[in-house]
């Protein structure tokens, strides 16, 4: 068994860090490492892997609007999402758009060899505990009063902005926060209402009235 892997993350000791680590398994092979979207896109023209480590956040594209795109193009590809998000929310979110498994950053490397060969053979790698926590937490999404009550105050009122037409610069001008945070908010308040972009979140949050 050979199996070819790339990585999608934007910071360079975690690919160094995984780049040696693996190094000591010989059936995997490194063939490309990528620190943003557009780059992933373009290296995926040239070099096809096995599966693909994908990082939830990279500076111009986030994981969970990468996945769709990339399974579109490579049905064959396996994604497995590395990252540091010990959420359920973000888990349940990146299976819905299609990924194999999901796994944090800090698991021991044996564990993320177990991943890489699970999703390999086709197979959904996750934890048993986040598995049973998605499972209750799809019960409860289902119910729209929960969409309503998990939002913070703060994540409701960057949401007012959102569907006001506010850019993510002016909302971060007008609540004093930096760029970087309104975007983390901005994908969170996705996650939570189960939408993949602007126009649907505008449009499930006024369905719900969430926001006026």
């Amino acid at each position: 068994m050979n199996i070819k892997i790339t990585i999608a993350d934007d910071h360079p000791l975690v690919i160094d860090g995984l780049q040696n680590a693996l190094l000591r398994y010989p059936h995997i092979k490194l063939i490309g490492t990528y620190m943003n979207g557009a780059e992933l896109l373009e290296g995926l023209k040239q070099k096809v892997p096995d599966v693909l480590l994908l990082d939830i956040q990279l500076p111009d594209r986030n994981g969970d609007e990468l996945a769709p795109v990339i399974l579109k193009h490579y049905p064959n590809i396996k994604i497995l999402t590395l990252t540091n998000f010990d959420s359920t929310l973000y888990a349940n979110n990146m299976f819905k758009r299609g990924v194999h498994g999901y796994i944090l950053k800090t698991a021991p490397n044996s564990l993320l060899v177990k991943a890489i060969e699970t999703v390999y053979n086709g197979k959904q790698f996750i934890e048993a505990s986040m598995k049973d926590k998605i499972e209750e937490l799809e019960t409860r999404i289902k119910n729209s009063v929960f969409s309503k009550s998990m939002l913070t105050p703060r994540e409701k009122e960057v949401l007012q902005l959102i569907v006001n037409g506010d850019t993510d610069p002016e909302i971060a001008e007008k609540l004093f926060l930096s760029l970087n945070t309104v975007m983390n908010y901005r994908t969170t308040i996705k996650v939570k209402l189960e939408v993949n972009n602007t126009a649907s979140l505008v449009r499930k949050a006024l369905t719900l009235g969430i926001v006026e």
